[in-house]
């Protein structure tokens, strides 16, 4: 039959935030779209890559907004998908790295649609990339840990205090406003003097970052008016940075 509607939803991540930084297999599967549903953190000019006729709407949501709840989401999906055809939500970072793309795949199956996911560059290891910082460094972390900052009943998350004590570097998401919980949890520990960095908009045109050691990270952010959304670093690897190696030998002088 011709003109047969074929519901399929395709779970794009869009990357960390630079446009270019989307796959090819991300691009390919936007120009196929009948519908595009875009989130907060997508840059608008990924959708230059659907078509003209292809159905694009914003279903972001920003921290403390009840705007497009997730289970308001996953309906659209569905909804578009019996009707148009070929969703493509496009997320930033990687869907199945704290996106909710799980659950919106395991919604939309309960009613028979056919699902594909593209994987993203996540901005737990590109963001820190673009500045320098590698999470891992032979001889200087073994081992990297990717920890939600603040968890669904708004607490911070537990296994900040147990990646607080290992050597590892703790790189944590969704954790701004509790930055003074997080420098405590690391102060127990007796890592006063360990290198932090936060970086806001990493990879974009408005990217900037604040760094310092854990004992005075919490005033430098302050000075500095660093806000979400932002990725926090946590360990040796942020002094290998050759963008930052100017801050810790002052520290040293000092």
């Amino acid at each position: 039959m011709i003109g047969e509607i074929k519901p399929k939803l395709t779970l794009v991540g869009a990357g960390p935030g630079d446009p270019e930084l989307i796959t090819l297999k991300g691009i390919l599967a936007l120009g196929k779209a009948d519908v595009v549903l875009y989130d907060a953190l997508v840059d608008k000019s990924l959708l230059k890559h659907a078509t003209e006729n292809a159905i694009k709407v914003f279903v972001g949501k920003r921290h403390g907004s009840k705007m497009n709840p997730q289970e308001e989401t996953n309906k659209l999906i569905v909804e578009y998908a019996l009707k148009y055809g070929h969703v493509v939500r496009l997320k930033g970072g990687d869907p199945f790295v704290f996106g909710r793309g799980a659950e919106e795949i395991d919604y939309v199956q309960q009613f028979g649609i056919e699902t594909e996911l593209v994987p993203g560059i996540t901005s737990s290891v590109a963001v820190p990339a673009y500045q320098g910082i590698p999470v891992t460094k032979r001889g200087v972390s073994e081992s990297f840990w990717v920890i939600t900052g603040t968890t669904s009943s708004g607490q911070l998350s537990r296994d900040i205090r147990i990646a607080a004590q290992s050597t590892a570097t703790v790189v944590i998401l969704m954790g701004t406003r509790k930055l003074r919980e997080i420098v405590h949890e690391f102060s127990l520990n007796g890592k006063e003097d360990t290198p932090i960095a936060l970086i806001q908009n990493g990879t974009t045109d408005t990217e900037r970052i604040v760094a310092g050691h854990i004992c005075n990270i919490e005033e430098k952010v302050q000075n500095s008016g660093i806000g979400a959304p932002a990725v926090i670093i946590v360990g040796d690897v942020v002094r290998e940075s050759p963008k930052l190696m100017e801050i810790y030998r002052e520290a040293i002088r000092v």
